[in-house]
């Protein structure tokens, strides 16, 4: 069935997202499903109506003016958002045309280091191209994917690759490879990742813009400011860049597999005639262009190096030397310590008491635990974010001190909550208590402890750091007040959205939501894991809000009976009037 319609909504107010998401998702399943099934040409009549559908158009368009975190960010055109006609006309003139308009060059920080990351930003014309052909190309892929690939897709996420990580090494202690390719985004080569994708030459030339379309960056850091060429890398900041960086990796886990064949019980030996040196094959676990192979043995881990080195080098692309290593999970291995940091963890075994050990399916001590906690790196990079945005802010007042802070300790304690962090965020703790006595006592160096302490701190718990003004009072997250060692509950196989098991994912997205905002968890299964608004079910790429039924202004409050959770689109719809705000 084509998706095609001849309903025509005269303002963008007026559109049912509603069904606009439940045909563009049909259609991607078909595609997921033809693409499992290995009919090519079905995967292709399909992805071509998908990319002239009027749903999957106004999708893209919504997609990258009002979803996306830097929808307000302008490129060469200096165009930083569309209004609501500007869409619509949108609508009736976007197509695949094989052009591409240069990108804009801008240096980025990365988090914790004085390096920092060049990225591309497309225009809001190309954003919502590339947005429209990832809705036609990613159920295709994510159909052949391998099952140890988690970064940017959907439905996986950082916690699920070291959820696979811990259920490799929990019960045996391994060899592991850690490497880093380097400069993975700015180095693929362009016709490597044309062939592997073998689609229609409409697509191809498409892509091929994209890739070859230029940069234009008048930054101190460039000699040859202006206009510069792109003849490898995929640009970093654009909608599809991710997935084809998924695509040049792809097929690594494979070839790993294929130089370690292995019985029904996944053991290789490189004697089939001594059973006694079996053990189980390297396992690859990948998130973008972050990797790490385990293995029982150490000969099959510098082999494995080798085979990787070598795969990469046909790609364009090569190992970072300075970020590779080899090492063992519990015992020093030559200079290198035990354990390795990956993804802003640190995993490692200790040998314990048998009534400390972890334990086999049979219940027998292993005599060792497996922990996994926030990285010493991760943990400094934290406190030192925290500490700067104190010494910006000494003369500012404590509450927008407060409102600063929140933000970034709540970000940075959900993500590491699902894993050994009690003790590291007790420790964060007591740094952040004597940096805010260290601010209070500058702001008021005339004042006794008394004094200072009866102003800033006291609140809900004893010693939080608060800003008392009139009625409000605004208080400052411990980061002991979030939940900590909560286990995730990590994706299965080669599971994706586009199986269309509701079911799967709905329990899924709730019990992982409970790691991280326990109303939220609550709340979806109050719902179902269904929106209350547009009543489709969450997936997990969506952006959840909490909408109050009763406006805080008018006395309403944070209780569960007053919240419902629907889309982001759909919060807006609500406040601007267009639909019941109580629904």
């Amino acid at each position: 069935m084509e998706i095609t319609s001849k309903l025509k909504w005269n303002t963008w107010k007026e559109i049912n997202w509603k069904t606009v998401e439940f045909q563009v998702f049909k259609l991607q399943k078909r595609i997921y499903r033809a693409s499992l099934r290995g009919d090519k040409k079905l995967v292709r009549k399909l992805q071509h109506m998908m990319v002239s559908s009027y749903y999957g158009k106004l999708l893209a368009i919504r997609k990258v003016t009002q979803e996306n975190k830097g929808k307000k960010t302008a490129g060469v055109d200096g165009i930083k958002s569309l209004k609501p006609k500007e869409r619509l006309e949108l609508v009736k003139n976007l197509k695949l045309d094989g052009k591409s308009q240069p990108t804009r060059r801008v240096w980025i920080p990365k988090p914790g280091k004085k390096e920092r990351r060049p990225l591309s930003i497309p225009t809001i014309l190309e954003r919502v191209k590339q947005t429209l052909l990832k809705l036609a190309l990613e159920p295709e892929w994510e159909a052949v994917f391998e099952p140890n690939s988690y970064g940017f897709r959907p439905g996986r996420s950082c916690h699920d690759a070291i959820a696979a990580i811990f259920i490799n090494i929990n019960q045996k202690p391994k060899y592991v490879l850690d490497a880093d390719i380097s400069k993975c985004f700015d180095c693929i080569n362009h016709e490597a990742l044309l062939r592997k994708l073998n689609t229609f030459p409409s697509f191809s030339r498409q892509i091929k813009a994209w890739l070859k379309s230029g940069v234009i960056d008048f930054s101190k850091r460039m000699q040859n400011k202006g206009y510069n060429s792109t003849d490898k890398g995929t640009p970093q900041g654009g909608a599809i860049s991710p997935l084809l960086a998924n695509i040049a990796l792809h097929g690594l886990e494979q070839h790993i597999e294929n130089h370690f064949p292995s019985d029904k019980k996944g053991r290789w030996t490189d004697s089939w005639k001594n059973y006694k040196k079996m053990f189980q094959s390297p396992r690859l676990i990948r998130y973008a262009d972050d990797f790490v192979i385990l293995c029982e043995e150490l000969e099959p881990i510098i082999k494995c190096k080798k085979l990787v080195e070598n795969w990469l080098n046909k790609n364009g692309l090569e190992l970072k030397s300075n970020k590779t290593r080899i090492a063992h999970t519990i015992e020093q291995l030559n200079s290198e310590q035990a354990g390795f940091q990956f993804l802003g963890f640190e995993i490692r075994q200790f040998k314990v008491g048998k009534h400390h050990s972890g334990k086999t399916s049979g219940k027998k001590p292993l005599g060792y635990k497996t922990i996994i906690r926030p990285s010493p790196d991760n943990v400094k990079a934290h406190y030192k974010n925290l500490n700067q945005w104190c010494d910006k802010m000494k003369a500012i007042n404590a509450a927008a001190l407060i409102k600063q802070l929140n933000p970034i300790i709540r970000g940075w304690c959900n993500y590491q909550s699902p894993w050994h962090s009690k003790k590291t965020f007790s420790k964060v703790k007591n740094l952040m208590w004597y940096r805010l006595w260290r601010w209070s006592k500058r702001r008021h160096p005339k004042k006794n402890r008394k004094w200072i302490a009866k102003k800033y701190f006291g609140g809900s718990k004893q010693w939080s750091f608060v800003s008392r003004k009139g009625e409000n009072e605004l208080e400052l997250l411990c980061h002991t007040d979030f939940p900590a060692s909560v286990k995730w509950v990590k994706v299965e196989g080669c599971r994706t959205p586009y199986d269309g098991d509701e079911l799967y994912w709905s329990k899924r997205t709730g019990d992982n939501y409970l790691t991280i905002d326990p109303q939220k968890s609550r709340l979806l299964k109050r719902q179902k894991g269904k929106c209350a608004l547009c009543g489709l079910n969450f997936k997990p790429e969506d952006q959840i809000e909490k909408h109050h039924i009763t406006k805080r202004s008018k006395g309403g409050n944070n209780a569960d009976k007053n919240l419902l959770l629907v889309h982001l689109h759909c919060h807006d719809q609500i406040h601007s009037g267009k639909v019941d705000a109580t629904i």
